[in-house]
């Protein structure tokens, strides 16, 4: 007899509630907050790696271990700030990303101690503040590209494939689960390759316990022609995960709210999910800073809600809790999203997408 389809948890039903109710709030950067407590290679050694043979500052996923009080008080600050839902520190916590560290053999123990670390946050939190506060396993997009090649000369090289990153990701979601996470984040997806091993990870995970995680997804329009860095148009990058019956679908990084505007008001057209936009803080200055500052931000996404285009909202690189605080003030008084209705149709995707009617 065929096994069991996989039973839904219980976040589905409250995350799902939460979207129906209000404008559901997202965290902001956690990269930016870490840089203003100017740490040492020391901090990110602490006692145990020591005598690790390969430098370690910037690794902000191994602070989890290292300096857990830092991660814990940004999550705290987060939901102060006005989140319900805030992500892992594991952004990339692979062990593909991982490697630049020669810290592959602790990637587990890495995922769960953030998500543990982000669950007691979020249970703190709901005690305090009266109000259910969700934690989010987030999946970055890790530092190599499946579908293309990053050797000009080598047009046929490709850095990852498949059938490694789907290991490397079942590794860190089995870890996250494990942790208490509500929710299942990929984000900042450059390539949507990537994202789909991602996604049959994740499957073969739910398949493994036998309950099914919310899965949220957040691409990235990398600049202004308004595609992936694998070259898909909004459009067609939906067609080309909707299999995944994600919880919401969003967009995030890469660019301010102001330059996102065309793109999140099309995926809003598009969606029969949830929407989710997080920005940056405008985009980069000369020195790699970020100068929208929280009014700058809550203006433009405020706009967004009252257009009607969001379900989700909060804020990615530069951002920080003042940010969010602005936000959550800024989109408070608009109704969320309407999730639209489409025809059945075969929608399919290349580069472009193509309805067949």
């Amino acid at each position: 007899m065929p096994a069991s389809p996989p039973r839904p948890a219980a976040s589905f039903a409250e995350l799902r509630a939460l979207f129906a109710a209000r404008i559901a709030i997202l965290d902001g950067a956690m990269g930016t907050m870490i840089q203003d407590y100017k740490l040492s290679e020391a901090d990110f050694r602490g006692e145990r790696f020591q005598d690790h043979p390969h430098d370690l500052r910037g690794n902000n996923d191994l602070l989890s271990l290292t300096r857990p009080d830092v991660i814990a008080a940004i999550h705290a600050a987060y939901f102060e700030a006005g989140a319900d839902l805030i992500e892992t520190n594991t952004f990339n916590a692979t062990a593909i990303s991982q490697a630049d560290y020669k810290l592959e053999p602790i990637v587990a123990e890495l995922n769960l101690a953030a998500a543990q670390l982000a669950r007691r946050a979020a249970d703190a939190a709901t005690a305090k503040l009266g109000r259910r506060c969700f934690v989010a396993g987030a999946l970055g997009p890790t530092n190599r590209t499946a579908s293309m090649s990053p050797d000009v000369n080598r047009p046929d090289f490709r850095a990852v494939t498949f059938d490694t990153l789907v290991p490397a990701y079942l590794e860190q979601a089995r870890a996250l689960a494990a942790g208490g996470v509500d929710a299942l984040l990929v984000e900042t997806i450059f390539d949507t390759l990537n994202a789909k091993a991602a996604l049959f990870a994740l499957e073969l995970l739910f398949d493994e316990t036998g309950v099914r995680l919310p899965v949220m997804i957040s691409v990235t329009i990398t600049d202004q022609s308004g595609r992936t860095l694998s070259g898909q148009t909004v459009g067609a990058f939906y067609n080309s995960i909707r299999h995944a019956h994600p919880l919401s679908i969003g967009i995030n990084c890469a660019l301010g709210g102001a330059q996102m505007r065309p793109y999140i008001e099309e995926l809003a057209a598009l969606a029969d999910c949830p929407v989710s936009c997080y920005p940056n803080a405008g985009l980069p200055n000369a020195f790699g800073g970020y100068d929208e500052s929280p009014a700058d931000m809550a203006r433009v996404l405020g706009d967004f809600a009252a257009q009607g285009w969001l379900n989700l909202v909060g804020g990615c690189c530069g951002s920080t809790p003042a940010h969010i605080a602005a936000i959550a003030a800024a989109v408070r008084k608009s109704p969320p999203r309407v999730v639209p209705t489409h025809e059945s149709a075969m929608r399919l995707s290349g580069l472009e997408p193509l309805t067949v009617a």
